[in-house]
């Protein structure tokens, strides 16, 4: 069988996502990198695989699908179903939950920290810094969940790695880049939980392909 196919460019958190789950099962797959600034995801062949033009998209055999938590699950029930806790319903619906946590309340704080902070100084934006400071308490505030969570188990879901905690390190390794990382520092489990995800050879790998400052500074951006 031909090896699954992944389009975008490795900097983008929403690949880092894909792509770590990609490592983790161990799949066999090709990474067909397009060129953001070229504008590739807005070509006819790119809009027909996705019509939102958006990356990434996964082609696995004639199943051609996009948006990153959607292709993140198929990897895992696929190759890791353990990674989703498919054989326990009460570990899967906790699974579940954090990956919805991290869509719906850590990464819309989050975002816009890392675009003001990293990318707008690098395209000539001047970074909003009111915005920025209101997402900062925000953060603090909904870290103070996470620190909870936490200090009863390991990893998110429970005591055991998943999904869960995959899907929030492509934000958070762009985050963690700037002067505000020491927030989350200031909270001991997140702390260890998130150095316990830096630790793991899947991140590694994929961190590697993503630079601090997303290739802007030695103008190798996608």
């Amino acid at each position: 069988m031909a090896p699954m196919k992944l389009y975008g460019w490795a900097v983008s958190p929403w690949m880092a996502r894909v792509l770590v789950c990609l490592e983790e099962a161990g799949a066999e797959y090709e990474l067909v990198p397009m060129s953001r600034s070229g504008g590739d995801h807005r070509q006819p062949e790119h809009l027909a695989r996705n019509p939102f033009g958006e990356i990434p998209v996964l082609e696995d055999g004639d199943l051609t699908l996009y948006q990153s938590r959607a292709i993140a699950r198929h990897i895992l029930r696929k190759y890791k179903p353990e990674l989703l806790r498919s054989d326990n319903l009460q570990e899967s619906a906790m699974v579940d939950v954090w990956v919805d946590v991290d869509a719906h309340q850590l990464e819309p704080i989050i975002r816009p920290v890392v675009f003001n902070v990293i990318i707008k100084p690098f395209t000539g934006s001047d970074c909003d810094q009111d915005l920025v400071d209101e997402s900062i308490e925000k953060l603090k505030k909904t870290l103070e969940v996470y620190e909870a969570r936490l200090s009863t188990s390991k990893y998110l879901a429970g005591d055991f790695v998943s999904l869960a905690d995959l899907t929030h390190f492509s934000f958070m390794r762009y985050f963690m880049a700037t002067q505000y990382a020491e927030v989350v520092e200031a909270y001991p489990h997140v702390k260890a939980w998130w150095e316990a995800l830096l630790a793991r050879p899947s991140v590694k790998k994929v961190m590697a392909g993503m630079p601090p400052d997303f290739g802007f500074g030695s103008g190798n951006i996608p």
